[in-house]
């Protein structure tokens, strides 16, 4: 009877380690994104933030150097957006904005003015601005097309957004390897059994108080690296007979691409993102001096239709005040008429097609560097603590099971 009791407890060993493979490689993946903030004391070094959260800012400029800025060209994707098109999509906000613009500016800037200027010639100012919105507009965007690496900076926009929106990050790397990540937790319980057929063995024969602790640990460890190595290696195909064999995510090159780019379309790349990049970001500025431009321009032209009412009281300070109060509100009042151009603009960059097709067409190793290279010098990190934990669990197998009986 005790003989058949020892060997019952003899078979927990595989399975107390498949338990601990399948722990060890959940927890593994779980700490890769969570939590979202650092929970511990950071200045004991105490505590843990998900290696993704915690690397995201890398992560986004690797994205960046790899992906985006090689594979995707600011200039083609500006050149995309037909000047026309933008105007009829703007036209009917842009014209209710001018008027408000219009009469405001000229309230504060030239007031007397204005309360004097007849009905019918605030109505000619209307239409004649109005009617020269296709021009303006045309103008614009080719000159913001000529102009775009001096006022969109891609890297910027993708680094400061990601950095922002850690859960965005989460999203793309769980979305992009939603085989790969539950395969590691899967094949923590088989590695981890067929690692505790040793351990088993090893009892059996000598049962040193040091083998269960010293086969749990090597569990937690080999079974956390040896599911990251194959995810990721071999890189290249190799034909064994009749299979191939190569990384599992790289083995889904096509498929993780796709996944890959509509997400960086839907929620990075797409035109709302872009456009407040362009107006509130290190560029605001050139394309302010853009805007200005334009602005005066079409006031020059368009004033002297107020003429003579304007060269009685106007002046030449509160002219120029006009113009730059112009300037500023039409600025400023940008994203309440350009959302409008928003689906549009989604269509014509086509962000998602593009960058699918260039990153399928990647080599084995510069696909990798999509979504490892950022976290891969903290894998360690994983592989440790999964180490730590199988260990952990040897020693309470040795006290509560083994010892015990």
């Amino acid at each position: 009877m005790d003989w058949i009791i020892e060997h019952q407890l003899l078979l927990l060993i595989p399975l107390v380690s498949a338990v601990v493979g399948w722990l060890t490689n959940y927890l593994a993946v779980k700490m890769m994104f969570y939590p979202i903030k650092f929970i511990g004391i950071k200045a004991l070094y105490l505590g843990w933030q998900g290696l993704i959260p915690q690397k995201r800012r890398k992560m986004a400029e690797i994205s960046v150097d790899l992906v985006l800025g090689k594979l995707l060209s600011v200039q083609e994707l500006a050149a995309r957006l037909e000047p026309d098109k933008v105007s009829q999509a703007i036209e009917r906000r842009l014209k209710q904005v001018l008027r408000r613009i219009i009469n405001d500016v000229m309230q504060e800037s030239a007031p007397t003015v204005w309360a004097t200027l007849p009905a019918q010639i605030k109505k000619l100012i209307y239409s004649r601005v109005e009617a020269d919105i296709p021009n303006v507009v045309d103008k614009m965007v080719t000159d913001f097309q000529h102009n775009i690496i001096e006022i969109l900076d891609i890297k910027e926009l993708v680094v400061e957004y990601l950095s922002e929106h850690p859960l965005l990050i989460n999203e793309i790397f769980l979305t992009a390897g939603n085989k790969e990540f539950p395969f590691i937790i899967r094949s923590g319980f088989y590695f981890g059994f067929l690692l505790g057929l040793p351990t088993m063995v090893c009892w059996y024969f000598f049962q040193a108080w040091w083998i269960l602790p010293l086969g749990g640990l090597l569990v937690g460890y080999l079974t956390n690296w040896i599911a990251l190595k194959i995810i990721f290696e071999p890189k290249d195909p190799i034909k064994v007979g009749p299979f191939v064999i190569q990384g599992m995510f790289l083995k889904r090159q096509n498929e993780v691409a796709d996944v890959y780019s509509r997400l960086i379309e839907q929620k990075l790349m797409n035109s709302e993102n872009i456009i407040k990049a362009v107006l509130h970001g290190s560029g605001s500025d050139q394309l302010l001096e853009l805007v200005e431009l334009h602005v005066n321009d079409a006031i020059d032209r368009h004033v002297s239709i107020a003429q003579p009412y304007f060269g009685l009281g106007i002046g030449a300070k509160n002219y120029f005040k006009m113009r730059e109060l112009a300037t500023q509100r039409l600025f400023d009042s940008s994203e309440q008429y350009l959302l409008y151009m928003h689906e549009y603009a989604n269509g014509a960059l086509n962000i998602g097609n593009d960058l699918r097709d260039k990153m399928q067409a990647l080599s084995a190793t510069e696909f990798e560097g999509v979504l490892r290279p950022a976290y891969q010098q903290d894998e360690w990190k994983l592989i440790l603590t999964g180490a730590i934990l199988g260990g952990i669990a040897g020693v309470l197998q040795l006290f509560y099971i083994f010892l015990p009986a």
